[in-house]
């Protein structure tokens, strides 16, 4: 069998926590102490995490200190805000403001923050300005003109005139015709009832209830 191997068989030393060496046997039962001499073995910082470019180890402990502080801060903060939207809401709950309610207000208040805003302020005036040099230029003005030019062109055409007076005549013969339809049925119903089918009619019928009040019927 070939000879165990220095490293193996021999002994290994290790630093201990006063900054000496500290002779182990790897053959020992007690070789599991190994693991924990090394766990004494100091940390150099530098080692750990290199200071970023430009910074000295004094002023990376000082970052990370504020660093640490800060995002405390914050913690806090949340919580704080938490517990205020909690309050907040249970205000809310007893004042019986719904979620639509909160809804309502917070869009009325955007529109009133959109309309005093000086993006809307400034396009309102643009927009007016635009709308008075379109109702002043030349081209606008022509345009008008001559739409009025042609409407009173229309409204004088004798043809215009012709067709408002033939609607005009049939609205007024529309209702001629209506009103005689209604002289007509009323006339109708009126010589239905002094006829001699419709009195024999009426004869009948008040024939019919006297013959019920005799027999003591009408109250059934």
């Amino acid at each position: 069998m070939p000879a165990a191997l220095p490293w193996i068989a021999g002994d290994a030393r290790v630093g201990n926590s006063r900054g000496g060496l500290s002779d182990i046997n790897l053959n020992s039962p007690n070789k599991g102490l190994l693991a924990d001499a090394m766990t004494d073995v100091p940390v150099d910082n530098a080692a750990r995490s290199a200071a970023p470019e430009g910074l000295t180890l004094a002023e990376e402990e000082e970052l990370r200190s504020e660093l640490a502080k800060v995002e405390e801060e914050i913690g806090t903060l949340r919580q704080v805000l938490a517990a205020k939207e909690r309050h907040c809401g249970e205000l809310k709950r007893k004042l019986g403001l719904t979620p639509l309610d909160g809804l309502k207000q917070n869009l009325s208040k955007s529109w009133h923050d959109v309309q005093v805003s000086n993006a809307y302020v400034k396009t309102s005036e643009k927009l007016g300005e635009w709308n008075d040099k379109v109702t002043q230029s030349d081209l606008y003005l022509s345009a008008s003109s001559t739409l009025e030019d042609w409407n009173e062109k229309l409204t004088q055409s004798e043809a215009y005139k012709k067709t408002q007076e033939t609607l005009s005549q049939a609205g007024q013969k529309t209702s001629a015709a209506l009103s005689n339809v209604g002289s007509v049925i009323s006339r109708k119903l009126g010589d239905m009832r002094n006829s001699a089918t419709f009195k024999s009619f009426e004869d009948r019928v008040g024939t019919i209830k006297t013959s019920i009040r005799a027999n003591g019927l009408s109250d059934m």
